[in-house]
């Protein structure tokens, strides 16, 4: 049994006549009714009476209508839903975020680009810090992950999103809380507050060298378990801290930030991902990302 005799039988049946039947597939009559006989005898069982001007179902023949039908509709959902899994349309997608990206309105309006394109594909989302999600992408745990930049991301593909200035976060009666624009050489009293080194070791050493250009070298009073936690150390009187520009719109109470001024220190947000993607979810993540940047 043929695919096409199933979509032949399905068209006689619902015009009851070869003629109608054959100009409604775009054949001819005589290979369709060729066709509509090897299928009765391979079932063994006429489909059809057949009249001078018409034809009917036989018993058989509405018996089979039922399951013909629901083969061919089932083929063609297949058929659809390939070609969406295909095109990304549907499937899933994991992505990981640093922790302190998610803080910048480009990333959210990624994510709503995204799922508003793509409403059928189904979201996993992870939080940790950079580079725990470079080992996480690189062994296939996640598809993509958005990190904290500089890092050292080895053989993964990097997408640059955006760049954006650090800040100093300082307690609200701290004596320079008042100045919009900072020295970061006024800060060379102060304690600060870093995150541990491990989870960020390229932005980490810019932050050490950033201070040491400035004619210092920082005191660090305490570790802060990720970078968008720091600000509330500083709320809480452990000292001071350096923070992407974008946290500051977390607005923690006790606390003021303030532009560096001179030679700015900068960090970005990248997507990484594997080199040589095939997964069209992935792929359309990446499109989507580019274009939100524009």
């Amino acid at each position: 049994m043929e695919f096409r005799q199933l979509r032949y039988f399905l068209a006689v049946a619902e015009h009851l006549h070869f003629t109608e039947a054959a100009q409604r597939l775009g054949i001819a009559q005589p290979p369709l009714s060729q066709q509509i006989l090897k299928l009765e005898r391979e079932i063994g069982t006429p489909l059809f009476i057949r009249h001078p001007r018409r034809v009917e179902l036989t018993e058989a023949g509405r018996l089979f209508r039922e399951s013909a039908r629901r083969i061919v509709d089932d083929a063609q959902q297949a058929l659809i839903d390939v070609r969406n899994a295909g095109r990304g349309e549907t499937g899933r997608l994991s992505i990981g975020f640093a922790g302190s990206t998610v803080f910048h309105p480009l990333v959210a309006k990624v994510m709503q680009s995204y799922r508003s394109s793509y409403p059928r594909v189904a979201i996993t989302c992870v939080e940790s810090n950079s580079v725990a999600l470079l080992d996480e992408v690189a062994e296939r745990r996640l598809d993509a992950a958005l990190i904290r930049l500089p890092l050292g991301c080895g053989e993964l593909k990097v997408e640059p999103l955006v760049d954006e200035d650090m800040i100093a976060v300082l307690p609200a009666n701290h004596p320079l809380s008042r100045r919009r624009r900072i020295d970061l050489a006024d800060l060379a009293g102060d304690s600060f507050i870093f995150f541990p080194r491990p989870i960020g070791p390229d932005l980490y050493d810019s932050m050490i060298e950033a201070c040491r250009a400035a004619g210092f070298t920082p005191a660090i009073g305490m570790d802060s378990p990720q970078i968008s936690s720091t600000a509330n150390l500083v709320a809480a009187g452990f000292g001071v801290t350096l923070i992407p520009a974008s946290i500051r719109q977390f607005q923690a109470e006790g606390v003021t930030f303030h532009e560096l001024q001179g030679k700015p220190l900068r960090t970005g947000i990248a997507l990484v991902h594997r080199p040589r993607e095939r997964a069209q979810t992935v792929l359309n993540f990446i499109k989507v990302m580019r274009d939100a940047k524009r």
